[in-house]
């Protein structure tokens, strides 16, 4: 095959739920497009994108107290979740038109509703539950947070955490029924299967080796396919580099200014999962709890309620860990060879300022089997260990950078790293990442296609009704969304109660 054959408009690198999402829209955008897709794995979303791997939650800073800050006057700063929540509302409306328009034939096997709980212990705890749900409340986006103290309504919201609770000190959650779990593996593989139908390119078992500027402007990417062991080039006017942690190493490669001073951090997750049906059958609900002081917030304890091949499972963690691999299938040299001279310095500030979390990783990796169930206890009081057991999670990198806050600052969030050009974009950063993805491949097309946006905006806004206009400023226009998207995706519980039954 000659190079000039080799030459395409996009070259997405990973197939996991961001590359997916990308396609998905520029296959909308601009149909006659030429797409490849390179996945060092064998199919798509087996990564960081994997059911198994991430929490599902569906994040929309409905229970997730870590998107809620208090401020020095003693307010609760309500900006982040709202944030957010507004961007998981985009990813709504997108698969919403995605089933609308028979790209998706059953929502059911991605997305289920489940009521979203927010669970703390001690009075100012407490203190703080009553203020962040009275601040939430009064936003539209947040319409239905119920907030209760007394022990016989928190029997009815999460009857297997309430049983055999000897209060202590006083306990309080805050409710809301909108909430979902979101199966982000299937939905990967759903958008996979649809571009494939749709003449995308689909390479898997090939690895991304290096990424070099061409002589169009344009990148030149050499690909090794992992059965054969033979490296090919491939031309592309616009590279996304989406593979999860493996993204940094990738990014480095192509040498932008953009990518300098730039490092990495993994931390490994653990969950205990419920092996009992009798048990699972019990409770109802994700319930998240306050994070312990050093944690990192993506260890915000939390009991899920998970649809997984259209079956009810039962999720507790994370429990942190530690690996110098940056991707689950990675190398242990992962973490070693992301350290280059320039970002060397931010590396070490990073690594002396944040002794704390180094010091919670070491305790996590130490915790023995019985000191993980004593924490799942203060959740599930009568828990039996014969009941649980451990799966590993997927790796998570942290981005950290130079930024304001000074040299070395840990980032949590996900984040867009951009040539100036826009002939490349990395995604890099962890959490709340898949449910917002397509907000965030939007922040990659305006960076990268200005060009284009003017004569998209039309088919965006046919996708994202709410495009360009905040919900939370237009009360009616979020009811009308949220409505719409939620018959559309079927999220009412008692119909897909029916649906399991």
């Amino acid at each position: 095959m000659s190079n000039s054959q080799k030459k395409t408009d996009v070259i997405l690198i990973g197939a996991g739920v961001m590359s997916a999402t990308l396609g998905a829209l520029l296959k909308e955008l601009a149909p006659k497009w030429n797409i490849k897709v390179f996945e060092k794995l064998s199919s798509a979303g087996e990564e960081s994108s994997n059911e198994w791997n991430n929490a599902g939650t569906g994040h929309a800073a409905l229970c997730e107290l870590n998107y809620t800050s208090v401020k020095a006057d003693g307010t609760v700063d309500i900006s982040k979740a709202v944030k957010v929540n507004e961007q998981f509302q985009i990813s709504r409306q997108f698969w919403s038109y995605l089933v609308q328009t028979k790209m998706i034939k059953k929502p059911e096997d991605f997305i289920m509703p489940i009521p979203h709980i927010s669970f703390v212990e001690g009075q100012d705890n407490v203190t703080f539950l009553k203020n962040r749900m009275e601040a939430l409340s009064a936003n539209p986006l947040f319409k239905g947070m119920e907030f209760s103290t007394d022990a016989n309504k928190l029997k009815e919201w999460m009857p297997l955490m309430m049983e055999g609770r000897t209060a202590k000190e006083p306990i309080a959650a805050t409710k809301i029924d909108s909430g979902t779990d979101v199966n982000f593996g299937a939905l990967t593989r759903m958008l996979f299967e649809r571009l494939k139908k749709q003449n995308v390119e689909l390479n898997y078992n090939h690895s991304v080796k290096d990424l070099k500027r061409d002589s169009d402007g344009g990148w030149e990417v050499k690909v090794q396919n992992e059965k054969t062991g033979k490296t090919e080039s491939h031309h592309a006017k616009f590279v996304f580099i989406g593979g999860g942690g493996g993204s940094l190493h990738l990014l480095q490669k192509t040498g932008i200014p953009e990518s300098k001073q730039i490092g990495g951090f993994p931390v490994s997750g653990l969950f205990l999962v419920c092996k009992n049906p009798e048990i699972v059958a019990q409770h109802h609900a994700k319930v998240y709890g306050k994070a312990k002081v050093g944690a990192p917030p993506m260890s915000v304890p939390h009991l899920d309620t998970r649809y997984i091949d259209n079956k009810k499972s039962l999720l507790f963690g994370p429990f942190a860990g530690f690996s110098p691999k940056f991707l689950k299938t990675g190398s242990n040299l992962d973490l070693v060879t992301s350290v280059k001279p320039n970002n060397l310095l931010t590396m070490l500030s990073a690594g002396f300022k944040e002794m704390a979390l180094t010091k919670y990783l070491i305790q996590q990796v130490l915790l023995s089997q019985e000191k993980r169930m004593e924490e799942l206890r203060e959740f599930v009081p009568n828990a039996k260990a014969e009941d649980w057991e451990i799966v590993v999670a997927g790796q998570r990198v942290q981005v950290i950078k130079d930024t304001d806050a000074g040299k070395g600052t840990l980032q949590f969030g996900t984040e867009v790293v951009s040539a100036s050009d826009g002939s490349v974009a990395a995604l890099l950063g962890a959490s709340p990442g898949a449910s917002t993805a397509v907000h965030v491949m939007l922040e990659v097309l305006e960076r990268c296609f200005p060009q284009h946006m003017f004569e998209w905006q039309a088919k965006i806004k046919e996708m994202i009704p709410s495009y360009g206009v905040s919900l939370s400023d237009n009360p009616a226009l979020f009811e009308d969304i949220h409505a719409s998207t939620a018959k559309t995706l079927g999220l009412h519980a008692k119909q897909k109660e029916i649906v399991l039954n």
